[in-house]
């Protein structure tokens, strides 16, 4: 099934807003967000992403919501653009139920942007009788997509793993549905201007010696940007137009 005109809009207003709120060049980005419907209740749902710094050296992938501390951006501005991408996703969820209601629409969704494709994977397993709750959810989606080493982890999500492990050998595989399609090669704008931006483990280093010359030299520069707290609302640039561009979509496919 060919996707929507409505729902290309919001796959490419989705990757936007996610180049936007990383403010260092990135290799991948990985994204879970999930909605369980309540009857008579206000669903809830919940979203997290990584993305893996770009570099030689071989980097560990960031919490979205590290970013802030890491570099110097106010949170709770942050914290709104976060929830847009957010809204735009549970949007997209609306699209598809209403496009056909007599079938079951997915509950969650994990979306991978690397190699120049955007990928967006569809699950429909019924979260409310999983035997998993979010933050074991959160455990197994970290084993599971970013191949984090059982043996570095603690007692508590090791036993995590190792019970979703025997789940799913005596359960039946859950019902997902992949769509993929090249990106557009938009000009966007940054939260941070690459040319302005520390790496990771620079702004680690700055944010325990705040007095060095070389941070003060980065304070200084990035005046004009958004490292300061307060600025004027970042959602406003944000929704900002992107330019015309040659580039077409490198192709698309539904599995």
């Amino acid at each position: 099934m060919i996707s929507s005109p409505e729902e290309k809009i919001l796959y490419t207003d989705i990757q936007k807003k996610l180049f936007y709120v990383i403010p260092e060049k990135w290799d991948c980005i990985y994204l879970y967000a999930c909605e369980i419907d309540r009857p008579h209740k206000k669903s809830i749902g919940e979203m997290y992403f990584y993305y893996l710094p770009k570099g030689i050296i071989k980097k560990k992938f960031v919490n979205c919501y590290e970013i802030p501390n890491l570099f110097n951006i106010d949170e709770e501005q942050y914290s709104t653009l976060i929830t847009d991408i957010y809204n735009k996703i549970k949007l997209l969820r609306e699209i598809m139920r209403n496009k056909n209601a007599k079938k079951r629409v997915w509950s969650s969704v994990n979306i991978f942007i690397e190699n120049n494709q955007f990928k967006i994977e569809f699950n429909y397993e019924d979260l409310k009788k999983s035997p998993f709750d979010s933050y074991e959810r959160h455990v197994i989606w970290r084993y599971n997509y970013l191949n984090e080493d059982i043996s570095f982890m603690n007692k508590k999500d090791k036993k995590i793993i190792q019970a979703y492990k025997d789940y799913i050998d005596v359960d039946l595989p859950v019902k997902k549905r992949t769509y993929i399609e090249g990106m557009y090669n938009l000009p966007i704008k940054n939260i941070i201007e690459y040319e302005k931006v520390l790496t990771v483990e620079e702004a680690i280093a700055r944010s325990n010696d705040k007095e060095n010359d070389f941070s003060n030299q980065i304070t200084e520069e990035a005046s004009k940007g958004f490292f300061k707290k307060k600025k004027a609302s970042l959602v406003d640039i944000i929704d900002e137009k992107p330019k015309k561009v040659k580039n077409q979509i490198l192709n698309r496919r539904i599995k």
